[in-house]
């Protein structure tokens, strides 16, 4: 399994950084990855949905911590390179 692309929709809530979608061997897509910021930083929160019990059930999630951890590399990595790109650059003070 290769993680073929990441896209990333940056969204400026309190908690909720971003949208994501993952694209597997260019054959295969997961929505609505959410990229949030919790009390120990940023985390992934695979795409869910609300039982009737008003708990969450996850849609899509690797089954295994070597896959989630190779998911939050490349979610993060892109995440990271996107608030580059969108960060003004630095006044240098001669």
């Amino acid at each position: 399994m290769k993680v073929t692309d990441v896209k990333i929709v940056p969204v400026d809530e309190d908690r909720l950084k971003g949208y994501v979608t993952v694209t597997i061997d260019d054959c295969f897509v997961i929505r609505d990855i959410k990229i949030i910021q919790g009390h120990d930083g940023l985390f992934v929160a695979m795409p869910s949905k609300k039982k009737k019990d008003g708990t969450y059930r996850d849609i899509a999630h690797p089954v295994n911590q070597e896959t989630r951890q190779i998911f939050e590399k490349q979610i993060f990595d892109a995440y990271e390179k996107m608030v580059a790109e969108q960060s003004p650059p630095q006044n240098e003070t001669e």
